[in-house]
């Protein structure tokens, strides 16, 4: 389906430039679309510090930040004997009532492997040998100090993101559609699990009516009746979707056991609506002019959740959903929902035919006022995809991926992309900082997620796996 671009960009506040996203003007709707609390306006922010080499070359950081090494893959030993598995994404943290923390972490992990995560009875989906992805669970201490680490979950495959639960659990998300092949896999992959912390605690089975996709990342609302989930696919590109608990339901601790059922509640992808009412196609035909205007949402019902025959995105028409390169990140606040898209790169299929190349997108859904606003946005920027040329060019941003709110309430980004793979720090609607840059490799960073004290940001490089605990004066920039 083609759109008019122009029919998208009337009426559009003046648009942000460079990558300092400056505010716009006053837009209709903002004060009750806006994700912070109306008592609380959006932090100050106020600019981070260049960042300063590391001696040890593996983080760099502005002063008066340090950090510690909690897990490396292969180096740092599960309380079961094994080596930490590899590639860790998606982790969230909870505090358990002592001076201590604990992290469910993921392991984006696709097939066989090495350093996969061992499949610890009682914790298995899936026993084949190429399911070796799952998820770990870590007591960090308030220093990063590592008192041990077990599997929460195994044989499970590619688990890259996921989400928090009100109840102190965490949703792990497979990306990938692949199905059981009678060999490496025994099962059908693509679905969301619930991991328990608690070290005692496992349900190693797919939460079926979220639906089976490429999943990324999910957050259930303030009342309990929603998950909001994001799809990292293209060919087409994916979608954001929405899970809607029966009339009357709300979800809690033992919600695991009717999300087993493929057809409990309602599984609705996005439909951003234009000015004429009709969908938007695809993200990329919006733009920085843009920043803050509030859309209409619409929720269309997937057919077939659990894709049994044509994948979940391919069953809708182009001009039913809007659809997105990379729906990456998601993280729920008590109003609404961020979501990212990473990027739409020039000269691919990633980008619809009469499409704008981007470098980035943060996107906030409003529960109340079923509108999404475009909060941050990276333009198309040649500089930012030059590869290790620009390693140490820490305003050149592109590829956000992972997002966590801050205990203040401003927002933190890792990146995904071509250039140098930074941590950011920015406000809705306002700048964007680099707060921590990969002085190791080009590896991605992951999973970044705050401590409610706001004392440690933990994060990590994927490759070869590493988790960082960050402490400094956090307050002094971000509260």
């Amino acid at each position: 389906m083609s759109l008019d671009r122009r029919s998208v960009l009337r009426g559009a506040a003046v648009g942000a430039t460079g990558v300092g996203f400056a505010a716009v003007g006053a837009v209709p709707s903002l004060a009750e679309a806006t994700p912070a609390p109306a008592s609380r306006p959006y932090p100050a922010n106020r600019p981070f510090p260049p960042l300063m080499d590391d001696p040890k070359g593996i983080l760099a950081l502005p002063p008066g930040f340090k950090y510690a090494i909690v897990t490396r893959a292969g180096q740092t030993t599960l309380k079961s004997g094994q080596p930490t598995p590899e590639l860790h994404d998606g982790t969230a943290v909870f505090g358990n009532g002592t001076k201590q923390y604990t992290l469910i972490q993921n392991h984006e992990i696709g097939g066989n492997s090495a350093l996969g995560v061992p499949q610890i009875p009682g914790t298995v989906y899936d026993s084949g040998v190429g399911a070796a992805g799952g998820c770990t669970v870590i007591s960090v201490g308030r220093d990063g100090t590592n008192h041990g680490e077990w599997v929460g979950i195994s044989g499970t495959l590619t688990n890259c993101a996921g989400g928090p639960t009100p109840w102190g659990t965490w949703m792990t998300c497979e990306e990938t559609e692949n199905k059981a092949n009678g060999t490496t896999r025994l099962k059908d992959h693509g679905y969301v699990f619930e991991v328990w912390g608690d070290g005692e605690t496992a349900h190693p089975v797919p939460l079926k009516a979220l639906g089976r996709f490429a999943h990324e990342a999910l957050a259930i609302d303030r009342d309990k009746q929603h998950i909001y989930l994001s799809e990292d696919a293209s060919g087409p590109n994916g979608s954001f979707y929405r899970w809607t608990a029966p009339a009357g339901y709300r979800l809690g601790k033992d919600s695991w056991k009717d999300l087993q059922n493929v057809n409990f509640g309602v599984l609705e992808a996005m439909a951003i609506l234009n000015d004429d009412g009709k969908p938007i196609p695809d993200v990329a035909y919006l733009t920085s002019a843009q920043l803050l205007r509030p859309f209409r949402v619409t929720w269309v019902p997937v057919p077939d959740r659990d894709a049994v025959t044509v994948s979940t995105r391919k069953q809708f028409t182009d001009g039913q959903v809007t659809r997105g390169k990379k729906f990456e990140g998601v993280y729920g606040t008590h109003d609404g929902v961020y979501v990212v898209n990473s990027f739409a790169k020039s000269g691919t299929t990633d980008v619809p035919a009469d499409g704008i190349p981007h470098e980035g997108m943060v996107w906030f859904y409003n529960y109340k006022a079923q509108t999404i606003q475009l909060v941050t946005y990276f333009p198309a920027n040649a500089a930012a995809n030059q590869g290790p040329s620009a390693r140490y060019q820490d305003f050149n941003f592109d590829g956000p991926d992972n997002v966590t709110v801050t205990p203040w309430g401003s927002l933190i980004l890792a990146e995904d992309g071509n250039a140098s793979s930074h941590v950011l720090s920015a406000t809705p609607g306002g700048p964007t900082y680099a707060i921590a840059r990969n002085m190791l490799n080009d590896s991605e960073f992951t999973g970044p997620t705050f401590s409610e004290d706001g004392k440690v940001l933990f994060v990590n490089i994927q490759t070869p796996g590493i988790t960082l605990a960050i402490t400094g004066p956090w307050r002094d920039y971000l509260g």
